[in-house]
């Protein structure tokens, strides 16, 4: 018998199009003989629409905007009272209400398997701060910077502009604290542009993130486990634009990629032994795209992890393990796997005190 499989997919988020985009590619790598693939559709607004199972992968984006059908209930209702619900979910989702752990907690409630990772490592690796934060605790090198909310900003503007051009140089990376797939992050050079790359950052996140700019290598790997995660080959970014934007990644198509990355073998396995202390220290699951800066003398910085790291045609993480040997099918199955088999180690748990 087919195991039912939940794709969730768009969200109320920012990086919407990127999740359909994500959903689309998935369906062309999903096992249809192994699994009923039921789509469900959140739309901008938070709306949960739940269509009928695919029969083959999805040719258009546009296939996938499910249009909502009154006699059916919307799906999150539909799962919550038992009726239809699948046997695991993969969350496709990208960004807010759906990367940052909120839906990590629905499913947990539901007592749903999903693939990818759970609450803790989704909210802790959406907060580029707090990320930050527990990387400096276990040690991991990374570039100065400077945080703040939105609040703090209006209160008084002029205090974290001093601190900003004191504590670190130009140029600087503006980014919002809480968004992913360089949505609303900006390069300032100088004072004016600072400015408006703070106020840009703002319109997408109550916190913001200031990183000091550095003259590096983009270097990334992707990580498949759970309590014994294991990393792909290494991925060298080298965008045309002055850094790795939005467009960059998912629609020109201009960026270079260079896989395996040319490295030394003593700067790979230190990248690779960071990426894995990143992962444990986040308590991740499932998967993760761990991003890093290597400088001319051989330094390493880590620079961020995304816990649910792009899938579309041009995205690194299956083009890392492609290139390590497995294919994007075998990868999609893995994470479905890695998915029963810590729903598995949960349900080892006591909640009572007998």
């Amino acid at each position: 018998m087919k195991r039912k499989l939940g794709l969730i997919y768009g969200g109320k988020s920012a990086e919407h199009e990127v999740s359909l985009s994500t959903a689309r590619a998935v369906s062309h790598a999903v096992d249809f003989d192994k699994y009923e693939v039921i789509p469900v559709y959140i739309t901008y607004s938070g709306e949960w629409r739940k269509g009928d199972a695919l029969l083959a992968p999805v040719e258009s984006i546009e296939q996938l905007r499910l249009q909502r059908d009154e006699e059916k209930p919307d799906s999150i209702h539909d799962f919550l009272n038992g009726n239809g619900t699948p046997d695991i979910i993969l969350p496709l989702l990208h960004g807010t209400n759906g990367e940052d752990g909120t839906v990590q907690g629905l499913f947990e409630v539901m007592n749903i398997p999903y693939a990818g990772n759970g609450v803790l490592a989704s909210s802790a690796g959406m907060d580029k701060v707090v990320m930050k934060q527990l990387f400096a605790h276990v040690g991991l090198k990374q570039v100065p910077y400077v945080h703040f909310i939105r609040n703090q900003w209006k209160k008084d503007r002029q205090y974290w502009i001093d601190k900003m051009e004191h504590e670190l140089n130009f140029p600087m990376f503006v980014k919002p604290a809480n968004l992913g797939s360089s949505v609303g992050i900006s390069k300032a050079v100088d004072h004016e542009s600072l400015m408006k790359a703070v106020d840009f950052a703002l319109k997408f996140d109550r916190k913001i993130i200031v990183e000091q700019g550095i003259t590096a290598r983009e270097v990334e790997v992707s990580v498949l486990g759970n309590d014994d995660p294991v990393c792909s080959v290494l991925g060298e970014i080298k965008p045309v634009a002055t850094f790795y934007d939005y467009e960059a990644k998912y629609q020109d198509g201009s960026t270079e990629l260079l896989i395996p990355a040319p490295v030394t073998d003593e700067v790979e396995t230190t990248l690779k032994d960071m990426a894995i202390r990143a992962f444990k220290v986040l308590d991740c699951a499932g998967l993760v795209r761990a991003d890093f800066f290597v400088t001319a003398n051989d330094e390493v910085l880590i620079n961020e992890v995304n816990t649910m790291p792009g899938f579309t045609p041009t995205s690194m993480f299956p083009l890392l393990w492609q290139n390590t040997g497995k294919s994007y099918p075998e990868l999609i199955n893995d994470l479905i796997e890695l998915a029963l088999e810590r729903y598995e180690e949960k349900k080892k748990i006591q909640y009572t005190m007998d």
